[in-house]
């Protein structure tokens, strides 16, 4: 089979699943373009400031995409084979991850643009509210842990490529030199008075100056402190946690908005090259579709099974909880019409379908035992693109460099947002809103992330490889969450049957999938003789913490929905 026809099938089916699929949704939600926004009716040119959905848009696809839609893929396919990743991405894009988009951005301008969280404790209960701030900020600590291991991995070795290899010190020399174009961009922007569209177009030939440079002011921390591999490694984990603390207090305008806007191109670039490289190389599927219901993982050995994982592992591509933070957080205040909530809210979701589509033809192009497939996820996302990238023309090593420096882009885009968050949820937690509460909130989401990696044994397995899973795990119960707070939401506003076909089964599956995964992880480890202790493997206990927390929210939910329906009852029998 063609990897170019999987391409295009999948793209036609999105599309078409955008045309109909998002039409009946908007007007299910009745969306109404006359209906003043948020954005609009609070606008104070600071966190509310109406966008047309053509400069919206990108930037909110930036934010959402981030690494997720190719980590994921790429470690599902490599595990499961291709065809049920593709298929889940496809299904979980249309019927659940998009419907949880389109309905967490329509919920929250609905609801004077605030946060879900919010939405959930007008909903449901204020109990419900602090039990979902405290389940967002843990499952923010881990996705932090996570991104930051996997990028450091990109930082140390050579990536290596047929005709030439990809030093990682060059990537990490790239990378510093890139992290110096959006503070440029900030301040041109703000105190040069220049437009914003203007300085993003000037970045671009500086971003693949940065690229071209890497080789020749490479960051080799390996070298220099005379250390192994993985201990190089941690140590670019601990750096770039440093970054998350500086950034996280930064200006958003000085390093956050510019960047997350050059970071929109990176991803248009790199679907551009994929989408080019497919078309004019073609390229045959070589990696089998099929792997069997209970694989064996060929770089650990274990058995994994399809059920649950293939939901937990692809979440970013197929449905993220994470999305429902950046909608409710910064998306609903900039709306400027009800109308285009359909092609933000869904269309994007679609969108990062793409991308994890893309990623997975990077598997898909490699026959199984390949060596371009044994190494990290970022380092097999770049081999594929490197790939594409020689087709058109441009030398496999520095696709290779592209890719990785846009893999790593991502990535800081995920560890400011998410850094962010955890400190607006430290903030509202303890009412300290003051400049002290800003740096406490940021010190603790930076801070527990670093204990985990300084804690973790230096010749062990990388660490995002124990906290993916759990990562993957939560950010789908998370999904789930979310949609129970919209399912109630929905129910008493329309009380009509659909509610429970759109976003009520989303979210019982959701549920189901995201509680098995976590009770598989958690009571082997917890029950079996060896019984680990929080220091050499928390992803039991902290399972056990999230498992507790949901099982209370949905409580909450159930027994607030009771209540309300039985206060209706007596309303129309009085």
């Amino acid at each position: 089979m063609s990897l170019l026809l999987v391409v295009l099938g999948s793209a036609a089916v999105l599309g078409l699943a955008y045309l109909v699929y998002g039409r009946l949704l908007a007007r299910l939600f009745q969306l109404d373009p006359n209906r003043p926004t948020p954005a609009v009716t609070m606008r104070d040119d600071v966190d509310y400031q109406p966008l047309n959905s053509s400069s919206l848009l990108p930037q909110h696809f930036s934010a959402i995409a981030a690494a997720g839609p190719i980590v994921g893929p790429i470690a599902a396919g490599l595990a499961f084979g291709w065809l049920p990743a593709l298929i889940w991405i496809l299904a979980g894009s249309i019927l659940i991850g998009g419907v949880h988009d389109f309905a967490s951005l329509v919920a929250s301008i609905r609801h004077k643009a605030r946060s879900i969280a919010e939405v959930v404790r007008e909903q449901i209960s204020p109990l419900a509210y602090y039990l979902f701030l405290i389940f967002i900020w843990i499952a923010l600590v881990y996705i932090i842990v996570a991104f930051a291991d996997v990028t450091a991995g990109s930082f140390v070795g050579p990536a290596k490529a047929e005709n030439g290899n990809v030093a990682g010190a060059a990537i990490a020399g790239s990378s510093l030199l890139y992290l110096l174009l959006p503070l440029g961009m900030g301040l041109a922007i703000r105190y040069g008075k220049l437009p914003a569209r203007w300085v993003v177009l000037g970045a671009i030939p500086l971003v693949i100056a940065a690229i071209l440079l890497g080789k020749y002011v490479p960051v080799d921390l390996q070298a220099w402190m005379g250390s192994s591999e993985s201990e190089a490694r941690k140590t670019w984990a601990a750096l770039l946690l440093g970054y998350c603390l500086v950034a996280g207090v930064l200006p958003v305008w000085l390093l956050l908005q510019p960047r997350g806007e050059l970071g929109g191109y990176f991803l248009y670039a790199a679907l551009g090259i994929g989408a080019f490289g497919l078309v004019l190389g073609g390229g045959e599927v070589r990696y089998p579709a099929f792997r069997g219901w209970a694989p064996v993982d060929a770089r650990t050995g274990l058995a994994v099974d399809l059920f649950p994982m293939l939901f937990i592992m692809i979440a970013c591509g197929a449905c993220s909880g994470f999305h429902a933070l950046i909608a409710s957080g910064t998306t609903s205040k900039q709306l400027k019409s009800e109308s285009d909530a359909r092609v933000i809210g869904y269309g994007t979701m679609l969108l990062e379908a793409m991308v994890a589509v893309v990623s997975l033809c990077c598997v898909m192009m490699f026959a199984a035992g390949s060596p371009e497939l044994g190494s990290d996820p970022n380092v097999v996302y770049a081999q594929g693109i490197g790939s594409f990238a020689a087709v058109i023309g441009i030398p496999k090593a520095i696709g290779i460099s592209f890719a990785l420096l846009a893999f790593t882009t991502f990535v800081y885009d995920t560890l400011d947002v998410c850094t962010r968050l955890g400190r607006f949820v430290i903030e509202e937690l303890t009412g300290m809103r003051n400049w002290f509460g800003r740096l406490v909130g940021t010190a603790l989401t930076a801070g527990v992330p670093l204990w985990f990696l300084l804690r973790h044994p230096a010749d062990a397995a990388p660490l995002y490889k124990t906290f993916w899973n759990l990562f993957g795990a939560s950010n789908q119960l998370l999904a789930a969450l979310t949609l129970v707070g919209v399912t109630v939401w929905l129910w008493q506003t329309y009380r009509r049957p659909w509610v429970w076909f759109v976003a009520g089964l989303p979210a019982a599956f959701m549920y189901f999938v995201s509680v098995s995964a976590l009770f598989r992880m958690t009571w082997p480890k917890l029950t079996g003789a060896d019984r680990p202790t929080f220091v050499a493997d928390p992803v039991p206990y902290i399972g056990v913490a999230l498992l507790v927390l949901a099982a209370a929210m949905l409580f909450e939910a159930v027994r607030v929905l009771g209540w309300k329906r039985q206060l209706v009852i007596a309303g129309g029998t009085g």
